[in-house]
């Protein structure tokens, strides 16, 4: 059966960074590789959050997972590859909007200060400093530049009203915390470029873009996945990236030694980034769950099949989300266990893709020497949390550095 015809055939991607979205680039290719007659080209609707955005932008304009997988490491046609700078540009204009507000905003405090003496609290301190705290520390524009040039060759287009698919990015509106469905009618006229930097404008790490006369965050801010628009617009089978879910540090004790290099009982004893990061993924996976289960009865007619990391996958939970130096590892890490997803579970998956006109092709998943790269990958960069954190702290210090040293010459 082709694809978009009788039955309408979905991908919803949710956010993850950096990380996640080269983590979904590799899933991508794995399901297609396993999957005979799954085209991700050809899906009739896509819905992309935060990085996934990213990632269903490009495949909704003909450009393949392979093609992404190349692009990473810049293997790619010269217009598609991705630079790691996309992605870390401090946000100076940021910096000098607040810097700007510094006499008024302290002439503030202390007047405070002198009116109510006893009020003085670390917090009280720290909220009157609110306005002259960035609101991000990087510019995520090069990310839509990065799409506006790519989109504006070779056939792509950067308006949502000509793709031949619908393709819904999400992002929330900051002052309101509504959802915002750019692609959807009422915003169509937005490009697509300018929607994906939206969407990825994670709060705390990329300052809210402005639209008009509004202000937007990530959408991930509001739900995790939004597999619901996909299946509201008629979707009959969903595939849906997930690359964001919490650990267990229990279920394989030995492989968790090997990866962190030594052995603890606890995550607490990671540090504070190591809880922060189980916290965050466990909101986020929480919040997917329940939708999961609402959808099993709001959408009873709906084939929903949903492909994330194991809770005992060490290797992504211990690498930096804000990394690209790991990519060519995630990518080929997240093709090699999405392979195991597929055969552990082949049996129920099976006579649901066929439902479909799709067929699991388990001769495929067999073959042990398949790669997704030619030559193997360095291994995953894991290890001491501390020490890591520190050489990538110090590595990007240099980088911003050695840029604003050029941007002053």
């Amino acid at each position: 059966m082709e694809q978009g015809t009788d039955k309408r055939m979905g991908l919803a991607c949710a956010g993850g960074v950096v990380e996640g979205a080269i983590y979904e680039i590799g899933a991508l290719c794995a399901l297609e590789e396993a999957i005979e007659g799954l085209d991700f080209t050809k899906m009739d609707v896509y819905v992309g959050v935060s990085s996934g955005s990213i990632i269903t932008a490009c495949l909704a304009n003909n450009v393949s997972a392979r093609t992404l997988s190349r692009a990473i490491i810049s293997e790619a046609d010269p217009e598609l590859n991705i630079r790691p700078e996309m992605f870390f540009e401090p946000a100076l204009g940021e910096y000098g909007r607040r810097l700007a507000r510094l006499p008024k905003t302290l002439w503030r405090a202390l007047n405070r200060y002198l009116t109510n003496p006893r009020d003085l609290s670390l917090f009280s301190i720290f909220a009157s400093l609110g306005p002259i705290i960035p609101a991000g520390f990087f510019d995520n524009r090069h990310i839509r530049s990065y799409l506006a040039r790519a989109f504006s060759m070779g056939g792509r287009t950067d308006d949502f009203r000509d793709l031949r698919a619908e393709l819904r990015v999400i992002a929330v509106d900051l002052d309101s915390a509504d959802i915002v469905c750019f692609g959807d009618e009422a915003h169509a006229d937005v490009p697509v470029s300018k929607a994906v930097q939206a969407s990825t404008a994670l709060p705390g790490l990329y300052s809210p873009v402005r639209i008009d006369d509004t202000y937007y965050i990530d959408g991930v801010a509001r739900r995790t996945v939004h597999a619901s628009t996909a299946l509201e617009a008629g979707v009959k089978l969903l595939f849906c990236i997930n690359p964001i879910v919490p650990v267990n540090i229990h279920l394989n004790e030995e492989e968790l030694a090997e990866t962190v290099g030594f052995s603890e009982d606890h995550l607490v004893n990671h540090g504070l980034a190591t809880v922060l990061s189980q916290t965050f993924r466990t909101l986020v996976f929480s919040r997917m769950r329940a939708g999961f289960r609402v959808y099993e009865h709001r959408y009873p007619d709906a084939e929903v099949i949903l492909v994330e990391p194991r809770f005992d996958d060490y290797d992504m939970f211990f690498s930096n989300l804000f990394s690209f130096s790991n990519r060519q590892a995630v990518c080929e890490h997240a093709y090699e266990r999405t392979r195991a997803f597929l055969l552990e579970n082949a049996d129920d998956l099976a006579p649901r893709l066929e439902r479909h006109g799709l067929r699991l092709r388990r001769d495929v998943l067999e073959d042990a020497s398949r790669r997704l790269y030619a030559e193997p990958p360095a291994a995953l960069m894991t290890g001491s949390p501390t020490l890591r954190e520190a050489d990538r702290v110090l590595t990007r210090l240099d980088e911003v550095l050695e840029r604003l040293r050029a941007r002053a010459a």
